[in-house]
């Protein structure tokens, strides 16, 4: 029988390696071994009610508020997702002008277009060498700020899917002198602050509101997430009121002691966890610096617990090194960009587990090596400039001028757009969404009138074999008639 079950029991028996989500890395004894089966269900009395948590659930996230710091802190059940939709709701008015980092995760934008916002976009620095989108500056923030006093809201993610650390302290105090909340898409940093290793998280650098993902670097189920707010700038009641609306009404018992659980590791084994992790992470980094054609990537600021290698400039794709590495050494990469892979990392990965990335490639580096002094330098460099030239605009975020908001665009009625090809569509009036996933950030919002280079930057994402998804039609986009 090929079902999802079976399936999933053939790949976790296999000897395939998790450099991916959920930070668990499918270790038995973080719940003793139960089966889910055996502790799913429903709102029966001496479990209290997630809507109206008055027992154990409001104990166990007022324990969780205690070990983040936060003022309060509220249990998601549907992802980070919902906790970034009810934050934005909930701090905005239908009509509301709010500033936000472009490369934002979707749910930002759905937010966008369920209050009808109007955006201005934050544009992160783009590192010419690295190939990488980097830090939301404060100096962009506070210009945005400047030239638009009616925003009612901010929001940025920090890390980012690529690791990269901004300086929310410095963005939190020009947000705050305009009264206003900042709120931090924290998605990729529940781990951050528990470790001098690792940076501090957003909470204790001033934001009003902060969603974490525990699934993501912790050892968490799938799918669990936690939402945090302190001080005044932020509509608690209103953020409630929608996280009420928008999460399940059965919520399941089995991720919510999952997020506990992960609590109680946070505050009572922490050293236990994060002391050999680091040291761990710390051997790998050394190691992979050794690599010669390969590139181990970080900046400044960054999420250490990332691991981040670049192939640019050696003739391979992020999407072939993602594949040489799943089908050659059985590591199941996290994500693969243009020119780099990503490998997540957590307290639940073993030595056996780093031993075999760090193996894995070096042994590629050095293949890559000996390639390079069989080929002929010139023939060499030619495959490289293909690569490269390919790659070169990927990885940046195309500015589109806007022309109306998400949630006029999309209520523009079927008969008066139209459907055309990718490169028949520069100038057009975009109906669609057009984005990788993941990391799930919108290469074309609707609204927008499609630049030359977001259509280059399809294409070429194509050409490397992403899938680019939001499109009701491959290679075509949906767009306003008469424009």
């Amino acid at each position: 029988m090929n079902n999802i079950f079976d399936k999933l029991k053939v790949y976790s028996d296999s000897d395939y390696y998790a450099f991916h989500m959920p930070g668990h890395k499918r270790n038995l004894d973080l719940m003793d071994g139960t089966s889910p089966y055996r502790i799913d269900i429903t709102e029966i009395d001496g479990f209290d009610d997630l809507h109206h948590a008055e027992g154990i659930l409001r104990d166990a996230q007022e324990r969780a508020a205690r070990v983040y710091h936060a003022d309060e802190t509220h249990f998601l059940v549907n992802g980070s997702t919902v906790g970034i939709l009810s934050a934005i709701l909930g701090c905005t008015k239908k009509g509301d002008k709010i500033l936000f980092a472009r490369q934002c995760h979707k749910s930002v934008y759905h937010a966008v277009y369920l209050n009808e916002l109007n955006p201005v976009y934050l544009y992160p620095e783009f590192d010419e060498d690295l190939h990488l989108n980097t830090y939301i500056s404060v100096s962009a923030v506070k210009t945005a700020l400047m030239e638009h006093s009616d925003i009612r809201a901010v929001v940025i993610v920090s890390p980012t899917y690529d690791g990269v650390i901004s300086d929310v302290e410095g963005i939190a105090k020009v947000v705050h002198a305009y009264g206003i909340p900042l709120i931090v898409d924290e998605a990729h940093g529940a781990h951050l602050g528990f470790h001098p290793y690792f940076d501090e998280n957003a909470l204790a650098k001033g934001a009003d509101v902060v969603i974490h993902s525990v699934h993501k670097t912790l050892p968490s189920l799938t799918q669990t997430a936690i939402l945090h707010v302190q001080g005044e700038l932020a509509d608690r009641r209103r953020i409630f009121r929608y996280l009420d609306m928008l999460q399940s009404s059965s919520p399941s018992y089995v991720l919510m002691a999952s997020i506990d659980n992960c609590v109680h590791l946070l505050a009572e084994k922490r050293d236990e966890m994060f002391v050999p992790y680091v040291k761990r992470l710390q051997e790998a980094r050394v190691q992979l610096k050794q690599m010669k054609y390969l590139k181990l990537l970080e900046t400044e600021h960054y999420d250490w617990s990332k691991i981040v290698v670049s192939a640019k400039g050696v003739g391979l794709s992020g999407r072939e090194l993602y594949r040489i590495l799943r089908v050659k050494y059985h590591l199941q990469m996290e994500m693969a960009a243009g020119t780099y892979v990503i490998a997540m990392t957590s307290i639940s990965d073993t030595d056996e587990g780093f031993q075999r990335l760090v193996k894995a490639f070096l042994e590629i580096d050095s293949e890559i090596g000996l390639k390079n002094e069989q080929m002929n330098a010139g023939k060499q460099m030619a495959l490289n400039d293909v690569v490269e030239a390919m790659e070169d605009a990927m990885g940046r975020l195309p500015k589109n001028p806007q022309v109306m908001n998400s949630a006029r665009a999309l209520e523009i009625p079927l008969e008066e757009t139209e459907m055309v090809l990718w490169e028949e569509s520069v100038g057009r009036i975009s109906v669609e969404y057009a984005y990788l996933y993941p990391p799930g950030s919108p290469l074309i919002v609707p609204g927008e009138q499609v630049t030359e280079e977001a259509v280059r930057l399809l294409q070429d994402y194509r050409k490397v074999g992403f899938s680019i998804e939001g499109l009701e039609k491959d290679d075509y986009l949906r767009v306003q008639k008469n424009w």
